[in-house]
C-alpha cells in the first residue's frame, strides 16, 4: 500500500513509455483492434455480415 496518495493522480508505466500510443497507431493503420472488446466486436460483425450480408 502506498505511503501517501493524491486523489485524481495516477501513474502508468505503459503510458510513460508510449506503449498505449503505439498500440492505437497499429490498430488504426491495420484495422485490427488490440483490445479484447474490440476484437470481440470485430468478430461479431464479421459473423453477422457473413450470415445476413452487408447492408
Amino acid at each position: 500500500m502506498p505511503l501517501f496518495r493524491i486523489p485524481g493522480l495516477s501513474f502508468s508505466l505503459n503510458r510513460l513509455l508510449g506503449v498505449t500510443a503505439l498500440k492505437r497507431k497499429v490498430a488504426q493503420s491495420t484495422g485490427i483492434p488490440t483490445t479484447t472488446g474490440g476484437i470481440e466486436k470485430k468478430i461479431g460483425t464479421v459473423i453477422l455480415q457473413s450470415l445476413f450480408g452487408k447492408k
